[in-house]
């Protein structure tokens, strides 16, 4: 397995061995202790979710209130995805970046982010599958989001008419949840993380 940095501090790009013959292929997708020693701490196991889309939808960007916020560790187990981090942590030296990572059955990559970045993706094909660990359950009130067709972001998503859930396409910009003080402190990210470390 092989875990490799993205630009955003706190996401990760894992890139696992893949075994396979004439009867098909075995990997581990998810190792706790490799993970472990890239980040710092394990992922606490709360939740997993799965979902399956169309083409050309796009779903996020969603965060979570921190403390405890919601670590997400990601992967397309059927079709296709292009996965997107999006750091939204005010006072971040990457704050309003985003980074892509294509996520497919082929190569079977994962997507590690931490506590108080953004996640979202968009569908590449018809009923693209995909799976998700998380480390915390779904808390109704304290979870957000922010428009995927923000243009300040820019995201370059690779549908010609993105499909957000009507959540989605209400959400506010980026500027307007800073502004209304909605987004996760990046200083606040990093002090629970390292609290988490030492535990």
């Amino acid at each position: 397995m092989k875990i490799r940095p993205l630009t955003i501090e706190g996401a990760f790009e894992i890139t696992p061995v893949q075994h396979g013959d004439d009867r098909g292929v075995f990997l581990e997708w998810y190792r706790f202790d490799k993970l472990a020693e890239v980040v710092g701490h394990p992922l606490d196991l709360a939740q997993a979710n799965l979902s399956t889309s169309a083409r050309d939808v796009v779903r996020g960007i969603h965060f979570a209130d921190v403390p405890p916020g919601q670590a997400k560790y990601v992967t397309c187990v059927s079709g296709a995805i292009l996965d997107v981090v999006v750091d939204i942590r005010v006072g971040s030296p990457t704050f309003g970046s985003w980074e892509a990572v294509p996520l497919d059955d082929r190569d079977r990559r994962a997507v590690y982010l931490a506590e108080g970045l953004g996640h979202a993706f968009c569908s590449l094909t018809e009923g693209a599958t995909v799976t998700y660990l998380c480390s915390s359950t779904y808390r109704p009130g304290h979870e957000h989001g922010i428009n995927p067709l923000d243009p300040e972001l820019g995201i370059a998503w690779p549908a010609a008419s993105p499909e957000l859930s009507t959540k989605d396409a209400a959400a506010p910009t980026l500027a307007e949840a800073q502004a209304t003080g909605l987004l996760p402190l990046y200083e606040a990210c990093n002090t629970y993380i390292a609290e988490r470390g030492r535990i």
